[in-house]
């Protein structure tokens, strides 16, 4: 199982120049499949044994280019889920303040006004379904 999960990781971070980005990525990834409710840095670097600093550089501040690697995981997804049709949603969190990124005045079902709110898009991939019996 290590070793599949290593060739994917290897697979999805290839796009990524610097060697340590690689290795970051795939400790990243190891920590997000592992067992643990908590998926922050600080208690996944904990069940990997290595420091959360870097964890945390990687993916706040660390300059590598996503979308390389999402197109990867987005055709790996497909092939494995091979969807029959797509779904598209969007979600408004409402937020207090101006400082999360995103955060602009508008209108929320949640609210049922306009307010303070980020709005989230999300794509699902419907698989097909498995054979009637």
């Amino acid at each position: 199982m290590r070793r599949r999960l290593e060739a994917f990781a290897a697979e999805v971070f290839a796009p990524l120049a610097r060697r340590d980005q690689r290795a970051k990525g795939m400790t990243y990834l190891r920590g997000l499949l592992l067992d643990g409710r908590r998926k922050s840095m600080q208690p996944m670097a904990g069940r990997l044994g290595v420091d959360h600093q870097g964890l945390q550089q990687f993916v706040t501040s660390s300059t590598w280019d996503f979308s390389a690697v999402r197109q990867r995981l987005a055709v790996r997804a497909v092939e494995v889920v091979d969807p029959v049709a797509w779904a598209i949603d969007d979600t408004r969190f409402v937020k207090d303040g101006h400082f999360s990124p995103g955060v602009a005045r508008q209108y929320s079902g949640t609210l049922g006004k306009v307010g303070n709110c980020q709005i989230g898009v999300s794509v699902h991939a419907l698989p097909t379904p498995p054979p009637a019996r």
